[in-house]
């Protein structure tokens, strides 16, 4: 299918939504990462092995592509999204769609204003660390999301610095179905279970990432496989 897909972020989610997107077909795919492979990895995203360990994540992912689809051509950009150079990379690559697998905030945002500003349709994936049941997966307006603490933080700034419809009235009163934000996301209705380490809140972990939560390859496999599936779905409609 000569279909080109930038994916930011190839960790936990992002990994298994190239190798998804690969293994059907699509001809191109961007990859944006500047990691590298740890043994902490190993759990959960399909690219880290024990052979891999040290390796560029963009470097794993494209070698074992490569093996699924030799025809698959790959750009590889070794870096970190943020607000300023997402801009730079979208006008460069020219991407149909943009699928978001990151787990920081302003790297979401810049990502959103500016797919939304260039018309690419985007998803963004919410957080996946504490997260245990798979079967709590849903799809909706960023507007509907409840238990993912990434995701409603992002919602909030939005909201407040972006000018996005707010979920309560004048009088600060919630309502019963906030208008929707035009922001696709795919996230766990699920409040994240911490460890036992971690269950005294003064030594509860720090930020959203993955990091002191645990995660389980379940879960992200889930995730991207489902944001491949959907991915799928808005490049078809693309064809008609």
């Amino acid at each position: 299918m000569q279909c080109h897909v930038m994916i930011a972020g190839i960790g936990g989610v992002g990994s298994w939504v190239a190798e998804s997107l690969a293994r059907s077909g699509i001809g191109q795919l961007t990859l944006v990462d500047l990691d590298h492979i740890a043994e902490s990895n190993i759990n959960r995203q399909v690219h880290a092995l024990s052979s891999t360990i040290g390796k560029a994540k963009i470097e794993a992912m494209a070698e074992r592509i490569i093996e699924i689809n030799p025809n698959c051509q790959l750009n590889l950009i070794d870096d970190f999204i943020d607000s300023e150079n997402i801009s730079l990379y979208l006008k460069q690559y020219k991407p149909q769609l943009l699928l978001d697998c990151t787990d920081q905030v302003q790297a979401k945002i810049g990502m959103l204003l500016h797919a939304q500003k260039t018309h690419i349709p985007f998803i963004m994936c919410g957080g996946a660390g504490g997260k245990t049941d798979v079967f709590s997966l849903r799809h909706t307006d960023l507007a509907y999301v409840k238990n993912d603490n990434l995701l409603g933080r992002i919602r909030n700034i939005l909201r407040k610095e972006y000018g996005y419809p707010k979920g309560s009235d004048q009088k600060g009163r919630a309502l019963k179905k906030p208008p929707k934000m035009s922001v696709n996301c795919v996230w766990y209705d699920q409040v994240a279970q911490l460890p036992d380490l971690w269950v005294n809140p003064n030594q509860a972990p720090q930020g959203l990432s993955c990091a002191g939560y645990g995660s389980s390859v379940m879960v992200t496999a889930t995730m991207g496989m489902a944001v491949a599936n959907l991915a799928l779905e808005q490049l078809l409609k693309d064809f008609k």
